[in-house]
């Protein structure tokens, strides 16, 4: 599997508390995101607002509207055969995830020819938005109510020990909490987000992960 790596940051809508923190912008503009690739995303609430649930003790206890995100993240694979997922985890106001593009998947060959074509990964979290906030309204019997903020966050996975790193961090999200980044009564320097600005410094090259 070819992982390559480099940190992005797509424009976040600001919101109006000031106490929102917002991820540094290191946009890559001319790369392919449909590429073979390991992708780190996270993808906040509009307006960083606690709609998912709640943290209790060291674990995430989910309201109605984060089992649907749960399950619409889980659904992705069926949409988009050349993906597999990996780590995932939702927080009150976010959700972070491991995206895993592989366009010569088995799979994906006996899919149809439009489900076989390669799909970017700006794609793919459209259409995750799209189906939870379309579920979500549903079954609040709301009409076009936004969830989530325009746009999202993503760091392109290069290596075997990044990969660890983020999932590991992924699954211990919820013990973080407290010293998260997008925990509004946060104070202070989220540790990971200063190896993950570092890391997205290096230069883009391809590398196999055996």
């Amino acid at each position: 599997m070819i992982m390559i790596e480099q940190t992005i940051s797509h424009s976040i809508v600001e919101s109006e508390k000031p106490i929102i923190r917002r991820r540094k912008l290191q946009r890559l503009k001319e790369y392919d995101y449909s590429l073979d690739g390991s992708y780190f995303v996270t993808i906040c609430t509009k307006n960083r607002e606690d709609l998912f649930g709640h943290i209790i003790g060291d674990t995430m206890q989910l309201k109605r509207d984060g089992k649907i995100v749960k399950e619409c993240w889980e659904e992705l694979p069926k949409h988009y055969p050349t993906i597999m997922l990996d780590e995932f985890v939702i927080m009150p106001n976010h959700v972070h995830g491991i995206i895993i593009i592989i366009n010569d998947i088995v799979g994906a060959r006996h899919a149809s020819p439009l489900q076989r074509k390669h799909v970017s990964l700006g794609t793919i979290i459209g259409s995750f938005k799209s189906a939870t906030t379309k579920r979500i309204n549903e079954i609040r019997k709301t009409t076009s109510i936004s969830i989530w903020q325009r746009n999202y966050y993503d760091h392109i996975i290069r290596n075997e020990k990044s990969l660890c790193r983020i999932r590991e961090y992924i699954r211990t999200n919820p013990e973080r909490w407290t010293c998260d980044k997008e925990n509004p009564m946060f104070q202070g320097t989220d540790k990971f987000e200063c190896w993950l600005n570092e890391e997205g410094k290096q230069n883009i090259k391809a590398q196999r992960i055996l």
